[in-house]
């Protein structure tokens, strides 16, 4: 068998490699539940804040508009209201959806740079070594001189 006593370097790389993925997994979900968190709490107080005139204050406005626009809607919140607002939630729901969009970007490149570079480079690095021995554990190969 090819893989009994040759390459254990393989072997061995693949164990550390994989070994090693289990930190950098644990760090990726924890900065992702964390941040996660953090932008889902912005999100919502932006959606359940809302800004009146004087006019719908007096109105009476703050009584049904509260909580999210569904929330309001629900209770009877006036379009007029709920018009002023959409841009503002709008806005919240774009900037929660660039937030999600940046986590990935930065845990894919951390992933990157904190296991898969690490990998590579010890991998370059045992084959750099494997061929060194394996040239070193050969003789030079001679040609045979036919007599005459």
């Amino acid at each position: 068998m090819v893989w009994k006593r040759k390459n254990r370097w393989f072997r061995r790389w693949l164990v550390v490699i994989v070994f090693w993925l289990v930190p950098v997994m644990i760090v990726v979900v924890r900065e992702a539940q964390d941040e996660m968190a953090y932008n889902r709490a912005d999100l919502q107080r932006a959606l359940t804040s809302w800004t009146f005139t004087d006019a719908e204050r007096a109105a009476g406005a703050p009584l049904h508009c509260q909580g999210t626009p569904e929330r309001a809607r629900a209770l009877g919140c006036p379009a007029a209201v709920l018009a002023e607002n959409a841009a503002p939630h709008q806005a919240a729901l774009d900037e929660y959806a660039m937030r999600r969009a940046t986590l990935v970007s930065y845990l894919w490149h951390a992933f990157v740079g904190y296991w898969v570079v690490p990998a590579l480079t010890l991998l370059a690095i045992g084959i750099v070594l494997g061929g060194v021995k394996r040239a070193l554990r050969r003789p030079p190969a001679t040609k045979p001189v036919p007599e005459r």
